[in-house]
């Protein structure tokens, strides 16, 4: 069994390796033969261990922050056999810590914000510090934090690291400030290591400041003329604050008059007074106005120290100018009775030249283009005059647009509405509203209504339109029918007998009188028509209409249906041209290729066989345009030709002569461009040697065309009268 000592060690540096432990076998006798073996963490390395007597040696600086401790294993063998004579042990070697780091500020540097005028022990912000030494043993690992630099304004306390507020501090003042913490291990005790921190504080602000206006007085000045809305000038209140603590808006104070307004600009924080009503240097030269600036936001801490405001006074003057002329009214109304005469007074316009030299006025009216000029105006003093009687049933309202203008500054210009009202005169009669259709059935009984009617009035009545019906003076005595007055403004038309006559009388005019509670009262004839119908009791308003038509033009049934008959016949007939012309249209065509068929002459420049020589073409391109045939040019061998064709007499169609002049001949024919595109058969005369008649070809022939006269195809009889009329001495034909 092993006997060991295990101790703790020290991590220095040794110049020998000093002993730890050591170990000793119940079995060692001290004669040699047992042997110590090390194995584990460090062996070989940190540790080593005396073979003989089983002492342990550190060969190296340990560092407990790296390893706090090894565990390593032992054995005894017997030195000769080598077997081991005890089982093998383990045990652990602890690395004891000594203080050998300084403590550190990981987090650093420290940056940290307080508002400013914080009340003393006001807590900041904390710093640690860290120490890699053993906490467990000794005082290597325990801090202690003091201050370096910050007096007198922080403190720190000394376990914790926190930083706190020593007084009240004002941002204006100064705005940050350095902190150095230290801190030391081992509790500062002599021989303690430490470190350094640097925390910047910085003071964020309050408002902890009133705006103060750097002028106690402001000059400014505005031109009469200015439009409302004009910036007349600026103020400003310095904030000593920052952010939003400096915001701020302004008041006018002290300004009865109300010409004047303030607004803040939110970005520079000035003041802007702007013209709230027109100025007139005439009236009023000079304003005095008071403005306080407020601030927006307030801590109402300091309220009891001070107030958070400040005022000034703004003086402004207002500058002259030549200012256009001024009506006395924005707007004029004015009345006039609708058809007054030419040059009626409408009313007057006033303007006056606001300005110190009162300058004359000229009026004048902007007559639209388009428009009618109804109105005039005195240039002199402003009367309004008509230039022709007003109706108000056209138009019952006038708008005028009348200038002022000084006489001795044209430019200067003024400007205002006339609104002219024409008023009513009950000038216009009351009148049906429509053309009445009435009918009534030949067979109605007396006392029948068949129509009712209204009336309107153009002209307007104040106490509403009243109407009133009645037949005309000379209708009265008639017993046809009579009119019923509703008052209501209608009125019944009524049939006074029993049946009515188509044939006796077709329309009856009834005049009606209507009259209107106008001053004075006016009336007017109103005819009603009344239709007499070929029915009992019940109108049918589209055959009563038909008859009436019918009678309207003088014709009887009978008679309309004789003149429908004609006008039928006559359709039918026209129809019956057209169809017939169209059907001769059809066929035009076909006749028209009929004629292609016709035998026709081509003139050509080839010289063929005879008469018998024949060529066919297409009469229809011929016809819808000129051919223009390419005239090749004749090779110079007419009398060779001739000479070829001579002597194909002598000799029959076997003979090499003969097919030579038929090769010639189709080459030709097939070479030639103006032939047409299908084919054509040629046939060239040949009769042989030994014929009494011989040759009808022209080859052999030493006159031309020209020479030759065929008035003897006239005697030849009626089968050659076209080819007659074809040869004669007004054309050439070549063969």
């Amino acid at each position: 069994m092993f006997h060991a000592t295990v101790c703790n060690i020290h991590s220095f540096n040794p110049l020998e390796g000093p002993e730890v432990t050591q170990l000793k076998s119940d079995l060692d006798k001290q004669d040699g033969n047992l042997k110590y073996i090390l194995t584990g963490e460090g062996a070989g390395s940190f540790f080593v261990i005396d073979e003989l007597n089983g002492k342990i040696y550190v060969t190296q600086k340990l560092d407990r922050e790296k390893k706090p401790f090894y565990t390593l294993r032992a054995q005894a063998i017997n030195r000769i056999t080598k077997l081991p004579v005890e089982p093998e042990s383990e045990f652990i070697i602890k690395v004891r810590d000594v203080n050998d780091n300084e403590p550190q500020f990981l987090d650093g540097p420290y940056v940290a914000t307080v508002p400013e005028m914080s009340p003393e022990g006001t807590s900041v912000t904390q710093v640690t510090a860290t120490d890699a030494d053993d906490p467990s043993y000794g005082n290597s690992a325990r801090l202690l934090y003091s201050l370096l630099e910050g007096q007198p304004y922080f403190s720190v306390e000394p376990k914790t690291g926190v930083i706190r507020m020593a007084s009240q501090m004002d941002r204006e003042t100064k705005e940050q400030y350095l902190v150095i913490i230290q801190a030391k291990d081992m509790v500062g005790q002599p021989g303690a290591l430490s470190a350094t921190a640097t925390v910047t504080i910085n003071l964020s602000d309050i408002n902890d400041n009133p705006p103060e206006f750097q002028q106690r007085l402001y000059y400014m000045s505005v031109s009469e003329e200015a439009p409302v809305g004009t910036t007349v000038g600026k103020v400003f209140a310095e904030d000593r604050d920052t952010g939003d603590n400096t915001a701020m808006d302004y008041f006018i104070e002290a300004d009865s008059s109300g010409v004047f307004d303030i607004i803040t600009n939110n970005e520079t924080q000035e003041g802007i007074i702007l013209l709230k009503k027109r100025v007139d240097y005439e009236s009023q030269r000079r304003y005095s106005i008071q403005v306080k600036a407020v601030n927006r936001y307030i801590d109402e801490r300091f309220l009891k120290e001070e107030p958070f405001e400040d005022t000034t006074i703004v003086k402004i003057n207002v500058e002259d100018a030549d200012e256009p002329p001024v009506f006395t009214l924005e707007n004029y109304m004015m009345e006039i009775v609708e058809g007054a005469m030419n040059g009626a007074l409408v009313g007057f316009v006033t303007a006056r030249d606001p300005d110190d030299d009162e300058s004359p006025i000229r009026y004048s009216i902007v007559h639209s283009t388009h428009l009618k000029r109804l109105f005039s105006i005195n240039e002199h003093n402003g009367a309004i005059i008509t230039t022709e009687p007003l109706d108000r049933e056209i138009a019952s309202w006038h708008n005028i647009t009348v200038t002022a203008t000084e006489t001795r500054n044209p430019e200067k210009i003024s400007e205002t509405n006339v609104y002219v009202q024409v008023l009513d005169v009950n000038d216009n009669a009351p009148e049906f509203p429509k053309n009445y259709e009435t009918f009534v059935c030949e067979n109605t009984v007396s006392g029948q209504l068949i129509q009712s009617i209204s009336a309107v009035d153009q002209d307007d009545s104040a106490e509403g339109h009243h109407f009133f019906f009645s037949l005309a003076q000379e209708d009265t005595n008639s017993s046809h029918f009579t009119v019923k007055d509703n008052q209501d403004n209608t009125a019944g038309i009524f049939t006074g007998k029993s049946g009515f006559s188509r044939q006796e009388q077709f329309f009856f005019y009834l005049p009606i009188l209507i009259q209107d509670n106008g001053t004075p009262p006016l009336t007017s004839t109103n005819t009603l028509t009344v239709t007499v119908c070929d029915c009992d009791t019940e109108v049918n308003t589209f055959y009563c209409r038909y008859g009436a038509f019918m009678y309207s033009l003088g014709l009887s049934t009978e008679a309309l249906v004789a003149l429908l008959a004609c006008i039928l016949i006559f359709l039918v007939f026209f129809l019956a041209i057209v169809t017939i012309r169209q059907q001769q249209q059809k066929k035009a065509p076909f006749s028209e290729k009929m004629e292609e068929f016709r035998e026709n002459i081509v003139s050509y420049d080839d010289e063929g066989g005879g008469e018998a020589d024949t060529e066919a073409f297409d009469i229809s391109a011929l016809r819808t345009r000129t051919v223009m045939r390419t005239h090749k040019p004749r090779k110079k061998v007419a009398s060779e030709i001739q000479s070829l064709y001579r002597q194909s007499l002598q000799v029959g169609p076997d003979s090499a002569i003969f097919r030579q002049f038929i090769s010639e001949k189709l080459e030709e024919a097939n070479t030639d461009p103006s032939v047409p595109p299908y084919d054509s058969l040629q046939t060239y005369a040949f009769e042989g040697t030994g014929s009494l008649a011989g040759s009808l070809s022209s080859l052999g022939s030493n006159t031309s065309d020209m020479d030759q006269s065929y008035d003897y195809l006239a005697d030849w009889g009626p089968h050659f009268k076209q080819l007659a009329g074809m040869y004669s001495s007004h054309r050439t034909v070549g063969d």
